[in-house]
């Protein structure tokens, strides 16, 4: 069994064909779709679309790259929303400076009161973060660092079971220190399709523990190889399943297993 925790199967780019994607996710043994949210009516939209199929779920949040969209009410709207049985997960939040479309401070800010919402429902969070030019490490990867490992000191000291399980990062990009220390505090290690075509990122998810793994598409975007180029789908996370086996010289069973057993402790839909 497969589990794709990121794909934003909301995106217009599916709507001629959303029921074929989701029907060749399932002959590709995929069984749980995570649909996260990038602003308040995105995540509208992914929870009304994880609503209307047994096999998705949704997270809700505001992406660092929108944080212009986030008005006094939005926390409220996100809180309402993640009322709904099928949400598992705060998110897509984070930090990017690569676009730079927002000052960092906002970002933070905003960042800030997502994490102190999500402990507040006892929700894990999908982190993304995304350096100046994409470097491995740099200021971004420090200041979330920074955020995390206080957000975590707080879960731990009010003994909040969601220390034990407090999130992923998304779409892993970074250092291999960064990916120690975020391990170090429970969180997830997402991987998607460029670990099978770049060989840095095939080096580091070679480095990390399965058990801390979750495959991710984020279709419509990063197609592994040999679909790389053409729009991802999550019936293609069985390409990066097969391209970490190979990492970690296991079956491809067994990676499927391990990473679908992770995505279930994380998000708690069994």
């Amino acid at each position: 069994m497969l589990t794709d925790t990121h794909c934003h199967l909301d995106y217009d780019k599916f709507d001629a064909d959303r029921e074929a994607v989701l029907e060749r996710a399932r002959q590709a043994s995929v069984t749980r779709i995570l649909i996260p949210g990038t602003t308040w009516t995105s995540s509208l939209s992914a929870v009304k679309l994880a609503e209307s199929h047994p096999m998705l779920v949704a997270a809700v949040g505001v992406h660092p790259t929108d944080v212009d969209t986030f008005q006094v009410d939005t926390l409220a709207g996100l809180r309402k929303l993640a009322a709904s049985p099928k949400v598992v997960a705060i998110g897509e939040i984070g930090l990017d400076y690569y676009w730079d479309t927002a000052p960092h401070d906002l970002q933070q800010r905003v960042l800030k009161e997502q994490l102190n919402l999500a402990a507040e429902l006892e929700l894990p969070v999908i982190l993304h973060f995304r350096e100046k030019g994409d470097a491995p490490d740099g200021p971004c990867a420090a200041d979330l660092m920074k955020m995390l490992e206080e957000w975590v000191a707080g879960l731990r000291s009010r003994k909040s079971p969601l220390a034990e399980r407090p999130g992923a990062l998304h779409s892993f990009a970074g250092s291999r220190a960064t990916a120690s220390r975020a391990i170090g505090l429970n969180f997830y290690i997402g991987v998607t399709g460029p670990v099978t075509y770049r060989k840095e990122r095939q080096e580091l998810i070679a480095s990390l523990p399965l058990e801390r793994l979750l495959i991710e598409t984020d279709a419509p975007f990063l197609a592994p190889a040999p679909q790389r180029g053409k729009r991802n789908e999550p019936a293609f996370v069985a390409l990066i399943a097969d391209k970490i086996s190979k990492l970690h010289n296991c079956s491809t069973e067994e990676t499927a297993a391990a990473t679908a057993n992770n995505a279930a402790r994380l998000f708690a839909w069994d």
